[in-house]
């Protein structure tokens, strides 16, 4: 799906598209698995719960940051960078948790064709869980 449309105009207060995701024990286990993250949270319920007092098991921090690179990325839909991300995990998901992945543009610079964005993911009780900051280095049919 083509998220970005030929010679868009940007300006502040548009939104990115963003998604919904939910993450399951499985994708955990295997994405903790390639960063070889062996914290227990991650994978043993019983301990997640009994020993570190988590509701549930804890969805790992960098795969939130990647949704937020991924959202970026399929928003500007091969038309342009992304030069600059940051993000700061500042609550806890857990798996089976819906989680609002979206974003939204804060500056446009015409003459760097640039724009600057702030990025969240969000609980279902509007809770911003990890809020995370972008520039991207417009091209294609982005402009600002």
């Amino acid at each position: 799906m083509n998220t970005a449309t030929a010679n868009r105009q940007l300006k502040v207060g548009d939104a990115l598209p963003g998604f919904t995701r939910s993450c399951d024990e499985i994708q955990l286990f295997l994405y903790n698995a390639v960063l070889y993250n062996a914290h227990r949270i991650h994978f043993d319920y019983p301990y997640a719960r009994d020993v570190e007092g988590y509701p549930g098991l804890v969805v790992a921090g960098p795969l939130l940051g990647d949704w937020l690179h991924q959202c970026v990325e399929e928003w500007l839909d091969g038309e342009g960078e992304l030069a600059r991300i940051s993000y700061s995990n500042r609550g806890a998901a857990y798996v089976g948790d819906a989680l609002h992945v979206g974003g939204e543009v804060t500056a446009v610079n015409e003459d760097a064709g640039t724009a600057a964005l702030v990025l969240w993911v969000r609980n279902d009780d509007g809770a911003t869980l990890v809020p995370g900051e972008a520039t991207v280095q417009l091209g294609g049919g982005l402009r600002p």
